[in-house]
């Protein structure tokens, strides 16, 4: 069985301080053992990942659209951020990726992907997030959890970690698997786990980021 942590972020993000290094350490010590690497906007940091990771790497990306965010898994080629929902999910989909919306509920997330917007792609979505450990609240939770049972989609679970130290805090115990289809299978087979991380976790994060945009260039 694997222990998949399916929406956390390398340094690929300007905002994260998770080093592929200080991942697989992590990893290696809370007994992840499948990951979803996905990005802000940009896809290098999963790729080089994949070729060096001695655990399952799934190439995503978490996609700015020009109405909220959407994750993009199996992608080959980076998704350009500011398209439509529409657009980005035809290209996630031209890649035979696979569409999930992270965070749908959280009230407290201006990158959310807005509820008319969402309804509108929902025909074409494949999974819904429904436990992310920076989600405050447990009713955000359920929420997220009611979308994807009432509208018969698959459910995902992620840390969202920017600090390496939150990796693991979220993730879908799960059957392995090598194909996208594969995954969907397995994940309809999983069971969520997850603990929210404190709100200090993002004051953590800002820090971290602050440090390392006040470092002279290399």
């Amino acid at each position: 069985m694997l222990k998949a942590d399916l929406h956390l972020h390398t340094t690929s993000s300007r905002d994260s301080a998770v080093t592929p290094e200080l991942l697989i350490a992590r990893c290696k010590e809370t007994g992840i053992n499948c990951v979803a690497v996905t990005d802000h906007n940009a896809i290098e940091g999963a790729l080089a990942l994949k070729k060096t990771a001695p655990f399952t790497i799934i190439v995503g990306e978490e996609i700015r659209t020009t109405h909220g965010e959407i994750i993009g898994y199996f992608l080959s080629e980076r998704i350009p951020r500011g398209l439509s929902p529409e657009e980005t999910i035809s290209r996630i989909k031209g890649q035979g990726g696979l569409v999930c919306v992270p965070h749908p509920t959280d009230r407290f997330r201006p990158s959310a992907l807005d509820p008319k917007s969402l309804q509108a792609v929902l025909p074409q979505v494949d999974i819904i997030e429904v436990f992310n450990a920076r989600t405050p609240l447990s009713r955000d939770q359920k929420k997220a959890r009611l979308l994807a049972q009432n509208n018969g989609l698959l459910a995902s679970a992620g840390s969202d970690s920017h600090t390496p130290g939150e990796i693991g805090n979220a993730y879908v115990e799960m059957p392995e698997f090598t194909t996208p289809e594969e995954f969907k299978s397995a994940l309809a087979q999983g069971t969520v786990h997850g603990k929210t991380a404190g709100l200090w976790i993002r004051v953590a994060s800002r820090l971290s980021t602050m440090r390392r945009w006040a470092l002279p260039p290399r």
